[in-house]
């Protein structure tokens, strides 16, 4: 485990996965801006270099205080060693607030963790759903929102499927959506014609980017 010296904060962030340091990135800003105590903890859940050491470095993340370098593995085996670590983590630090981000596996296990040391827990971008239960992130994105104190939420609707899961309004905030944040604030370093050179791309084209088993893994039906 690569570790700093253990300093107690308030609010603990747990990012695990690309998507949750783009939404993390303003957030821990504007807090850091206010006069927060924070503390990162980065669960090693990606950890190839352009999957978790570039974002830290482009986006202006602080560098993390423990990175419990959990890595693959199949759902069962990576949830529970994200908890035990995370365990530890919360123990040592006593946080007031976990905030977690999103709907990857280190984000559930956080939330669990955190509500059974009685913990607060603020999800953000919470209440967003894609009704397919046989996507994880589905699970974990609505088991973390019944745990959640704190609901994060980035559009309107949203709020109206946390009130059919029986979430009460008041835990609900519509606070808008950070990866537009993360977007406007790295606008100036898009250099797209740069782009299209080195990729030999005409003026107009379209780039996507596939990554669910749903999508990719049977191409007869993508």
């Amino acid at each position: 485990m690569n570790r700093r010296e253990i300093v107690l904060a308030p609010i603990v962030h747990v990012l695990g996965a690309r998507p949750n340091f783009v939404k993390a990135a303003p957030v821990i800003a504007a807090l850091r801006a206010a006069g927060a105590e924070q503390a990162v903890v980065h669960t090693g859940q990606h950890y190839d270099e352009r999957m978790s050491e570039i974002f830290f470095v482009e986006l202006g993340l602080p560098e993390p205080d423990v990175n419990l370098g959990v890595g693959s593995g199949g759902h069962a085996e990576q949830t529970a060693a994200l908890m035990i670590g995370l365990e530890r983590e919360f123990t040592s630090r006593s946080p007031a607030l976990v905030i977690v981000y999103g709907d990857v596996n280190s984000t559930i296990a956080a939330a669990l963790v955190a509500a059974k040391l009685h913990i607060p827990v603020a999800h953000v971008e919470a209440g967003l759903r894609s009704f397919d239960m046989t996507m994880p992130e589905e699970v974990n994105r609505r088991l973390t929102d019944q745990l959640s104190d704190l609901c994060l939420v980035t559009s309107p609707e949203a709020i109206g499927h946390l009130a059919n899961e029986g979430v009460p309004v008041g835990r609900a905030h519509l606070v808008g959506n950070p990866m537009i944040d993360t977007l406007l604030a790295n606008l100036d370093s898009f250099d797209t014609a740069k782009v299209r050179a080195a990729h030999d791309l005409p003026e107009r084209y379209v780039l996507a980017t596939m990554h669910r088993p749903a999508n990719v893994d049977a191409p007869g039906t993508a």
